[in-house]
């Protein structure tokens, strides 16, 4: 059942549970993230970069993953969003494509410049009823900074900061920086858990944690009692499929349907998936 993030979100924070939002390139992922979802019973976002549009093709990979929706979620509810998207521009075209809802990230501009992007997005997509992300402090990329010798204390999401941009944007979710990180960039060993709590109590807005692929269970369930409602995963996701896929092909390789070798390839997302959804705590929350 196609759904809105806001709806989705809004519950998880209320009821102390998360979802996660999970991103996709293919047929096979997203159908592999569906999947999951009905067979938990659990609510989740599927998710979808600029990046990606370019390898599949907008218009293409949009289609698809709402056919995906449609045809396969029954009454669980799935959303879509624009992760990461950079500009103003991007964001019309998530919207116009279908995209339930969408995250502008002005992370690597100045405050002001953030505030005032973001501003921006969230008064066109009110137009639309498209509820709209954004990101304050920063969650590093492998590569972005010396993982050896990070400061943390100059990523971290400054709570009256946050709270100065949330009621000037009128944003509806934020991505916060308390230690989390992208990809294969080292994560700080503990988040700054006194931070977030802060954050959560000034904003009362569902909060949202990016580089959640390798975050543990405990850091996890400290994120939900602190106001995280959605957690985003990408790595873990691409690291099953990857694996099974190099499994299922060498130089020995005997199968020449490549069915029968995405079709293990989507069980093994799923299968990451439903892990992730026991973690989160959405398991039957449809």
């Amino acid at each position: 059942m196609f759904a809105s993030a806001k709806e989705i979100l809004a519950k998880a924070k209320a009821e102390k549970y998360a979802v996660g939002a999970f991103n996709v390139s293919n047929m096979e992922i997203a159908q592999g993230v569906v999947m999951a979802a009905v067979e938990k019973r659990s609510p989740l976002i599927l998710q979808i970069t600029e990046s990606a549009m370019k390898y599949a093709g907008d218009k293409e990979l949009a289609k698809i993953v709402r056919t995906v929706i449609d045809e396969r979620s029954e009454d669980v509810p799935v959303g879509i969003n624009l992760d990461h998207g950079k500009t103003l521009d991007l964001v019309k075209k998530a919207i116009d494509l279908g995209f339930s809802s969408v995250m502008i990230d002005g992370s690597r501009l100045t405050f002001q410049e953030n505030k005032n992007l973001t501003k921006s997005v969230v008064d066109y997509s009110r137009q639309k009823n498209i509820p709209v992300q954004a990101e304050l402090g920063i969650v590093p990329y492998l590569g972005e900074l010396n993982t050896d010798q990070t400061d943390w204390s100059t990523l971290m999401t400054d709570p009256d900061k946050a709270k100065d941009f949330v009621d000037y944007t009128g944003v509806d979710f934020l991505a916060v920086a308390i230690g989390n990180a992208h990809g294969f960039f080292r994560e700080a060993e503990v988040f700054d858990w006194a931070r977030l709590k802060t954050i959560n109590e000034k904003l009362g807005i569902p909060l949202v944690l990016h580089g959640a692929s390798d975050c543990s269970v405990d850091k996890i369930s400290k994120s939900i009692e602190n106001g995280v409602a959605c957690f985003n995963v990408d790595t873990d996701i691409r690291l099953a499929f990857m694996g099974q896929l190099t499994k299922m092909v060498d130089s020995k390789v005997s199968i020449t349907d490549p069915r029968k070798i995405m079709e293990a390839v989507r069980e093994a997302v799923k299968k990451k998936v439903v892990e992730k959804i026991n973690i989160f705590g959405s398991s039957h929350k449809a």
